[in-house]
């Protein structure tokens, strides 16, 4: 199973001050939209969200269907396919049961120590 792009989802107080602080450790603007209050940066193959006043807690972040890049890839494991996987698993998610039978959707989990967890396919 390949969950795709990983990526670290984070809450924060204040996404200008967050951006310049990454932007020190040497992350540059990948996407997002700073008056929206969601900023995404890379550098090298880390991947940070901001996200400012959308979330409580921090999101491990998986995109399939995309690489490190945010560019496409195929094939790939549809979310719909990595539902099904984790159930068989007994793993419980967090989220409904994906409806559609293609196109973007994402499913949630926790894992044991808390930590939530968004699969979210944009394709």
């Amino acid at each position: 199973m390949n969950l795709g792009a990983f990526s670290i989802s984070l809450a924060v107080k204040d996404i200008q001050k967050s951006q310049e602080f990454y932007e020190k450790l040497g992350f540059t603007a990948l996407g997002g939209n700073i008056d929206q209050k969601w900023l995404i940066l890379k550098n090298g193959d880390a991947i940070i969200g901001l996200f400012q006043g959308m979330f409580d807690k921090n999101i491990i972040t998986f995109n399939p269907g995309w690489n490190q890049n945010a560019q496409t890839v195929d094939p790939f494991d549809d979310v719909r396919a990595i539902e099904a996987h984790l159930k068989n698993a007994g793993i419980e998610l967090t989220s409904k049961e994906i409806e559609s039978v293609a196109g973007p959707a994402h499913i949630t989990l926790t894992d044991p120590d808390g930590n939530n967890i968004l699969i979210d396919q944009h394709r």
